[in-house]
């Protein structure tokens, strides 16, 4: 695979752990955090700032207890999501991932940091003994939701004081007609609260930072409102601000006071002893922390697609034991065990029907509307629902090794990633705080060399500190992300990385494998021609009764078209034989038949009515294969079976080009089959007749013409293929050899869910870009302005809030995409 971009694949000795960090409150937390673990030795990590999640490659010389402490010694928390797993050897292509199952969770002895213990070896376990983790843990059992939904409520609850008390503060300070005598004594009783309690996380963060020599967003927020406040109580203790009276207005700019008698008497005395900025303070972490409330909140909602897959899953069973059904949790079915479902009740785990019929509601898990008839011998899916029938259903895969269960380590390992346009947003996030401190300091001194204005100096260096955002920039590629990879899987599009996104952006060529993929993969009945004077129901009744007996993928077609319509059981032939390479014969009904190849009537003596022979030529012309049919001496009709080429698939073909795809036909077929399947969905461009190692040299001979080439395919005979086209899609439907060569899996077996996934992934990609243009662009207007006095501090603290917020909310959009 030739990805975007391709790092060097971790050694086979080294091990993978993923850790849940705490106390990051913007991108400059994460980059530091990122930066201090790719600094040990052997050690190569990515944090996300979205998903606050740091994936961590690490060699034998370090262990999980190293990496805890190292995160601890930045000033943050870490907590192991899963037990720390040996990488397998990596596969050819880097971009997808090596193995899609998940690993069994670990978590820490306590919950304090200086808790470094690990529990390792079993999965966790609720109270009733149902195993947690993907399919059996409830929202509310989860510790990490129970801890982000907590949070989130204590933000709530500080949000709300700080509105109240700020609401009064910023009202007086805006609106002069309102300022009666010593007003401002009110606002600093009701500011003092909000910058001291309210602020407390800011400051807290800020102190953190500060002992392990470092500065964050929080700095900025923390210092600027202190300033403000401190600045504030000099004024009304010790300069005059405190005086009965006093009065000053607001303005968006630093010169809000320009012609107050107190602003003059202050500049003759050289300072700013008669301003108070109380509604700065407070309206300022008002304004942060209901950016960071809405940012939680949305956070929460663009991982909520994730969530809900992983709570997909039934929570327990009923297992038959000695022929009596036990209902036990999930977590102990055990491979080989059977249990029952009954109508309305969600399939356990993946499995193979041995009694009963029914339909199954795959909805939730692949996004296809239309329930699937299953019956004895088929396959079915964990987390799907039982629409009608009882089932008893044999459990063959069992916790990560479930569909469901890969899908969520897909969609995570995509959430966690990093796409290529946000390294640049990354390095300036690692540098922006300070670089906006020296900013500040800056624009302070301009001011008063060139103003000798105080306060005018204040307000300007304050709004600088204020108006900085580098979370904008941490949240424009994760969150959209997250809600794209989210939204994928419930259309059932797994998209397993952000390299994917970019490469989906250069494809202008799809190379379609014909069978599984623009064809249903089986052989189907499709035309019956009898002879004149043959009735259709009779050559069906014998032809399908002989073929009934044979193993072979055209007679078993025939067999199962004849009991479609005739609607009735067939008889038992007898002095049934085989016939290598030419058909079938038996006795039917007292009928001495023949089935298969022209060559078999040959040999027997019989001969083939010109109208028959016809119609066996016109059946090889458009690719499907002729079965003449014969009994007592005489050619009585022409079944002709084919792979059928599925519904969708003409739909598909031309929305593919409508996304200026050129779609190309590839298969091992003969030419004609080929051209006759191309014809029907509308593909120009056929390879046949390509063996399966072939496959690869077709692939690389269009790349280098200079095309992007995509590759859709199910079989094994297509990993290679997937594995070396520019972007693999895999048909769910298909092996696990093509899914883990591809880099988007298709869930259904529908070649319109490729389109559909080209389109999302383009769409992501273009909100990433979007998300940090804006921030980009905020940035780069917001701190020239507050540098050059252009911007109330309070003001600059609304924008830098709800630029966060526009990023998020950007990328909620991609929850409508359909």
């Amino acid at each position: 695979m030739h990805s975007a971009t391709e790092a060097a694949p971790p050694s086979a000795e080294s091990s993978r752990a993923e850790l849940t960090i705490g106390g990051m409150t913007c991108a400059s937390c994460a980059a530091r955090v990122e930066k201090k673990l790719n600094r040990m030795d052997g050690v190569t990590a990515t944090v996300n700032y979205a998903t606050e999640k740091a994936r961590v490659s690490f060699g034998p010389g370090t262990d999980l207890a190293d990496l805890i402490a190292t995160v601890e010694k930045t000033g943050y928390t870490a907590q192991p999501v899963r037990r720390p797993e040996p990488t397998p050897p990596a596969p050819a292509r880097a971009a997808a991932p090596a193995t899609p199952a998940i690993s069994v969770t670990g978590a820490f002895e306590g919950g304090g940091p200086d808790s470094a213990r690990v529990r390792t070896g079993q999965a966790s376990q609720s109270p009733t003994g149902t195993e947690t983790g993907v399919g059996t843990g409830t929202g509310t059992d989860d510790p990490a939701e129970r801890k982000a939904a907590d949070a989130l409520a204590s933000l709530r609850q500080r949000l709300i004081v700080s509105v109240v008390l700020s609401a009064p503060v910023v009202v007086l300070a805006m609106v002069p007609a309102f300022q009666f005598d010593n007003w401002q004594w009110l606002s600093l009783t009701l500011a003092a609260p909000v910058v001291v309690w309210g602020g407390l996380p800011f400051h807290r963060a800020t102190w953190t930072n500060l002992r392990h020599g470092a500065a964050t967003m929080d700095t900025l927020v923390s210092v600027g409102t202190l300033a403000a406040f401190g600045w504030s109580l000099w004024a009304l203790f010790l300069g005059d601000a405190g005086m009965t009276g006093m009065r000053h207005g607001f303005d968006f700019t630093v010169s809000r006071a320009m012609g107050s008698p107190l602003l003059e008497r202050s500049r003759e005395l050289g300072e700013g002893s008669s301003t108070i900025y109380l509604e700065v303070a407070a309206g300022v972490v008002t304004f942060i922390l209901l950016g960071r409330y809405l940012e939680a909140k949305s956070k929460r909602k663009a991982g909520s697609a994730l969530r809900a897959l992983m709570h997909l899953g039934a929570k327990d069973v009923s297992v038959l034991r000695g022929g009596t059904e036990v209902r036990i949790p999930v977590g102990r079915l055990t491979v080989g065990d059977r249990f029952v479902v009954r109508p309305g009740e969600k399939i356990a785990t993946d499995g193979t029907v041995v009694e009963g019929a029914s339909a199954v509601d795959a909805s939730m898990l692949t996004g296809e509307s239309v329930p699937v008839d299953v019956g004895v011998g088929d396959r079915v899916t964990g987390a799907t629902v039982n629409a009608s029938g009882r089932l008893v259903v044999e459990a063959t895969r069992i916790g990560a090794d479930t569909q469901l269960a890969r899908m969520a380590k897909l969609v995570e390992d995509a959430q966690n990633g990093k796409a290529e346009v946000q390294r640049l947003a990354d390095r300036i996030s690692a540098v922006f705080v300070p670089v906006v401190l020296v900013l500040a300091v800056a624009t302070l001194i301009a001011w008063l060399l060139v103003t000798d204005d105080v306060t005018a100096a204040f307000t300007a260096a304050v709004a600088v500190l204020i108006i900085a955002c580098p979370c904008a920039l941490g949240l424009a590629t994760p969150t959209a992300l997250m809600v794209g990879t989210g939204r994928g899987a419930q259309l059932g599009i797994l998209i397993k990385g952000p390299e994917v996104l970019e490469t989906t952006h250069r494809i202008d060529t799809i190379v379609l494998d014909k069978t599984g993929t623009v064809t249903t993969g089986r052989m189907t009945l499709q035309d019956i021609h009898p002879a004149p004077g043959t009735d259709e129901t009779r050559l069906l009744r014998l032809a399908g009764a002989l073929e009934h007996s044979s193993e072979h993928p055209i007679a078993q077609a025939v067999a199962a078209g004849a009991t479609d319509r005739i609607g009735g059981p067939l008889p038992a032939p007898e002095d049934f034989a085989n016939v290598a390479g030419l058909g079938v014969r038996g006795t039917v009904d007292g009928h001495q038949v023949l089935a298969g190849r022209p060559q078999l009537l040959a040999d027997a003596g019989i001969d083939i009515p010109d109208t028959l022979s016809g119609v066996v030529a016109d059946a090889a012309a458009r690719g499907r294969t002729a079965i003449v049919v014969a009994w007592d001496g005489q050619a009585r009709g022409v079944l002709a079976v084919a792979d059928a080429v599925k519904e969708s698939s003409a739909a598909a073909v031309a929305e593919l080009r409508a996304l200026g795809l050129r779609p190309v036909l590839l298969t091992g077929d003969n030419r004609a089959v080929a051209e006759a399947v191309a014809h029907a969905v509308g593909i120009d461009e056929v390879h046949a007749e390509v063996l399966p190692e072939e496959k690869v040299h077709v692939i690389e001979r269009l790349r280098a013409q200079g095309r992007s080439v995509a590759m859709v395919g199910d079989g094994v005979n297509d990993a290679a293929a997937l594995a070396t086209a520019d972007l693999g899609l895999a048909m769910g439907t298909g092996t696990d050899a093509a899914i883990e060569a591809s880099d988007l899996t298709l869930v259904r077996g529908d070649l319109k869910v490729a389109a559909d996934a080209i389109r999302l992934s383009r769409r992501t990609l273009a909100t990433i870009k979007g998300n940090l243009f804006w921030a980009f662009a905020y940035n780069a207007a917001a701190l020239p302005l507050a540098a050059f006095g252009l911007l109330n501090p309070m003001i600059a603290g609304a924008a830098m809030a709800f630029s966060s917020i526009f990023v998020v909310t950007n990328s909620l959009r991609l929850r409508a995409f359909t």
